[in-house]
């Protein structure tokens, strides 16, 4: 059964994270500190001033619920999603998926211009935000993906396409693997792409192939506690919304373009998400259920790549695993294109699924 939904969090709540961060217990910081030791304290304590004097979830609870939210129940779970029609009757349908530290609200501003052409259903990932929290384990990309092919059923899509990042990419094209014959294609604007041998890349390709080597080798601290122990992690994330600001706040600090930031304003709606739902946790092991390594996906594939992402996709390395049929590389733009970007990200998904789809497959090797 497929329910309409509303955004109301009780008042008490709200009250409360006000209560909690007029409480902060704030820790010292050494002189001329900057980013050597993490996030700066000053911006910190800006930032929680804002979100407890500033900040206005009432105004954006009443903006998202102009859009129309639903929820069912899938293996169990609840499934929050925003589903927009387009006024083309034919139009094709594309199912859109945030990742980590994201939420449906990534995709606000790509909303009106893809509609003209898409039918659009953008889920909540199950454990995040109004699909949260989870109950059980081995909620991983591919049993979401499975969750995602019984939603576009029963919403009435035989054939449709997905789109993502992060999280998001993998879901999608774990998408068109459970799920051959609905899949049209999938587009992602984030591939990661380890190394392989035997392959000839060019100097472009070595310096990033370099970087994500680097990466590999130095997991970065919030992955591998979230990877290996996201409980531990979720008590003080859930407990302190200082603790869930700075979490979140330091991904979108590092992964955008300086040129491309995300505002306050909008980053907040996003933390306050995962802070009036108590998902920090629940977010967290999505991270501990998957498993790392790429699969091959029998669909057409669209890769959107961006210069401030946390790692550029290697055309040539991508292509062992996909059938790549559209690639773009951009000269602005970070890990949240959505957001960051939403013109240039609505453009070229209207490209892939508009203009790519139709060309001839290109041999690929798994």
């Amino acid at each position: 059964m497929i329910k309409p939904f509303r955004v109301d969090i009780p008042q008490a709540d709200l009250d409360d994270l006000t209560d909690r961060l007029s409480r902060t217990r704030w820790p010292n910081e050494v002189a001329d500190a900057g980013w050597d030791y993490g996030f700066p304290l000053a911006r910190l304590e800006e930032l929680a001033e804002y979100w407890r004097t500033g900040y206005d979830w009432r105004a954006h609870e009443a903006s998202l619920n102009e859009l129309p939210h639903f929820t069912t129940e899938i293996e169990g779970q609840n499934i929050h999603f925003v589903h927009v029609r387009s006024s083309n009757p034919d139009a094709l349908a594309l199912i859109l998926t945030h990742g980590w530290p994201g939420s449906f609200l990534e995709f606000l501003d790509v909303i009106e211009p893809l509609s003209h052409d898409f039918h659009l259903v953008i889920p909540s990932i199950p454990g995040y935000g109004f699909s949260g929290p989870t109950h059980e384990r081995g909620w991983d990309v591919v049993r979401i993906a499975r969750a995602w092919a019984e939603l576009m059923r029963r919403l009435g899509y035989e054939r449709y396409g997905a789109q993502g990042g992060d999280f998001g990419s993998g879901i999608s094209l774990a998408l068109g693997t459970v799920a051959p014959g609905q899949v049209a294609g999938v587009h992602i604007n984030y591939l990661p792409t380890p190394p392989a041998a035997g392959i000839e890349l060019s100097e472009t390709d070595e310096a990033r192939l370099d970087k994500i080597r680097r990466l590999m080798a130095n997991r970065p601290p919030y992955q591998t506690l979230t990877a290996l122990t996201p409980q531990t992690i979720g008590y003080a994330l859930t407990d302190s919304p200082v603790g869930q600001l700075v979490w979140i706040a330091e991904r979108f600090a590092q992964w955008t373009d300086p040129r491309t930031q995300i505002s306050d304003e909008r980053m907040l709606t996003d933390i306050s998400l995962y802070w009036l739902t108590a998902t920090a946790a629940s977010s967290g092991r999505l991270h501990h259920d998957t498993p790392r390594g790429s699969e091959p996906c029998p669909v057409p594939v669209g890769v959107a790549v961006f210069p401030h992402d946390i790692t550029q996709s290697v055309r040539p390395l991508a292509e062992r695993l996909y059938d790549i049929r559209h690639w773009s590389e951009f000269e602005r733009g970070g890990h949240f294109a959505a957001m960051e970007v939403p013109e240039l990200l609505a453009e070229d998904v209207r490209d892939f699924f508009l203009n790519h789809l139709k060309e001839e497959p290109q041999i690929f090797h798994a």
